[in-house]
């Protein structure tokens, strides 16, 4: 079984999160001041968010970037 990148990590992690927020990507990505193309990058491992962006995604999930990085080490 191939390793998933930190990348795929995190991406799976927000999309996690955010299902429980119960919004879709455009409404999450609005939320964040992120557009759903981008969000939609970032779910699918095929973006690098900044760490100013991680930090924003967290926030809108009601954590801290460092609850953020905590989660997406279980995956």
């Amino acid at each position: 079984m191939k390793k998933k990148t930190l990348s795929q990590q995190l991406g799976e992690c927000v999309c996690e999160l955010r299902g429980a927020t119960g919004l879709n990507q455009t409404e999450f990505g609005e939320h964040c001041g992120f557009s759903q193309t981008y969000l939609s990058r970032i779910e699918n491992g095929r973006a690098n968010p900044t760490l100013n962006a991680m930090e924003v995604l967290a926030n809108a999930c009601g954590l801290t970037v460092f609850d953020l990085f905590e989660k997406v080490r279980q995956y």
